[in-house]
This record gives structure tokens, C-alpha cells and sequence, in this order.
């Protein structure tokens, strides 16, 4: 039964994207003051909040481990910081992509995007650890250290426009604009969650199968033959 959920997700993620693209395009309103160049809002905001709820779960998958010692975690550790960068790349491009017309520059050391810049700098150093350590169960838990200690940035990230003064706005609510911009908005937030949960589902699985063949007892050679290696232990 469970065959069909993956790609029935997938689907179901394809079509909300495609009739959020043609809403945010066609029949949201254009900014009072940036006119249409703000549409590119209802991709870049949701990317960027995908982001952080991937990198949330890698925080919370690590602190699991940590405290139950089981593969699973951190094999979904390992899935949603893959997808975490993947989405945080995407939005930090859009933004700049943003910037550009309204700010006259591609990139500037506003507070929120050099938060943002060390969350994906972080996480791409997360992901070379896993794959420099080849000990699974050291690697397991130098990342989880790692990427308890990169989660630090995320809350700095949310709260940096209201700390410092920035030229990035504060997050908007939906008593500040328009109910089209906000129902736009919050549709292609669903479709960009349905695509984040497909790829974390199939990274994790990958992640999970690898972390399978890394710990499985050597059933091929004979217990006396085995080079005087011992084997790691079965998956947890």
C-alpha cells in the first residue's frame, strides 16, 4: 500500500507548485510599492522557511541519536540536511535575485543574509564531515555535535531583523497585506512542505540503506576468515 504514497506525493507536490506558480504570477496583486518584481516572494519566503524546518528536524534527529544511539536518526539527520541546504541555496538565491531591482545590489552583509550565508556555510561542512569520517558510529556522533552546534544560528536568523537594523523587512503578517498575497503565499508553502517531506522520505531512505550495508555482520566470510576484523553490530 505504501508503494503508491512517494509518488503520489510527489504528484500532488507538482500540481500545487504549478497552480502557485500561475497565483502567484497571474492572480496575486502586484506590490504598491515594488510592483511585480515582489512576486518572486511566494518561491523565495517558503524556500527559505523549508530550510529552516529541514535543518529543525536535523537538530532534533541528532539530539535523538545522541540520546538513543539508533540509526534511524541519523540516517534522517543526514537526509533533511541535505534537503535543508538544497532548500536554504535555493531561497538565499531567489533573495538575491530579489535584491537586485529593490536593493541595487546582488548581495549586501545585511544581518539576515550573513546569518543566512553561516547556516548554509555550516551545513555544507555538516555534510563533508559525514563524508570524510568513515566509522559509522564516530561519524554519527561528530555529526550530531556538529549539527547541534550549527542550529545555534537559526534562531538568529528569525529574530536578526528585529535585533539589528537591517535592510531586510521584518517578517510581514497576514494583517499587513493583502489576503490574496497571504493566501498565495501560504498555498505554495503547502506545495513547497509536500516537496520537502518527498525528498527528505527519499533521502532518508537512501540514507538508511547505506547506514544498512555499513553495520550488517559479514555473512559471506566464515567467522575464522574474517582477518581478525570485528564486525560492527547489527543495524539499531
Amino acid at each position: 500500500m505504501r508503494n503508491w504514497l512517494r509518488p503520489a506525493l510527489a504528484g500532488l507536490a507538482f500540481a500545487m507548485l504549478g497552480v502557485g506558480a500561475w497565483l502567484g504570477l497571474s492572480w496575486a496583486p502586484p506590490d504598491r510599492e515594488m510592483g511585480d518584481v515582489q512576486r518572486i516572494m511566494y518561491a523565495h519566503v517558503p524556500s527559505v522557511w523549508m530550510a529552516l524546518l529541514a535543518v529543525t528536524l536535523n537538530f532534533v534527529s541528532s539530539i535523538f541519536y545522541l540520546f538513543k544511539n539508533t540509526w534511524k536518526a541519523d540516517a534522517l539527520a543526514e537526509a533533511s540536511a541535505e534537503v535543508g541546504v538544497l532548500f536554504g541555496a535555493v531561497g538565499v538565491s531567489l533573495g538575491a535575485i530579489w535584491a537586485r531591482p529593490t536593493w541595487g545590489v546582488w548581495w549586501t552583509w545585511d544581518p539576515r543574509l550573513t546569518t543566512a550565508a553561516i547556516m548554509l556555510v555550516s551545513y555544507a561542512g555538516y555534510l563533508a564531515l559525514r563524508r570524510f569520517v568513515e566509522d559509522p558510529e564516530r561519524r554519527a556522533v561528530w555529526s550530531a555535535v556538529i549539527a547541534i552546534i550549527s542550529y545555534v544560528d537559526v534562531p538568529i536568523i528569525w529574530y536578526s531583523v528585529k535585533w539589528w537594523k537591517s535592510l531586510h523587512q521584518v517578517q510581514s503578517s497576514p494583517k499587513t497585506v493583502d489576503p490574496a498575497m497571504t493566501f498565495v503565499l501560504r498555498w505554495n508553502a503547502f506545495a513547497l512542505l509536500a516537496f520537502l517531506i518527498f525528498f527528505i522520505w527519499s533521502r532518508y531512505r537512501i540514507a538508511l540503506r547505506e547506514r544498512q550495508r555499513e553495520v550488517a555482520l559479514p555473512d559471506a566470510i566464515p567467522a575464522g576468515q574474517a582477518g581478525g576484523m570485528e564486525p560492527r553490530g547489527a543495524l539499531r
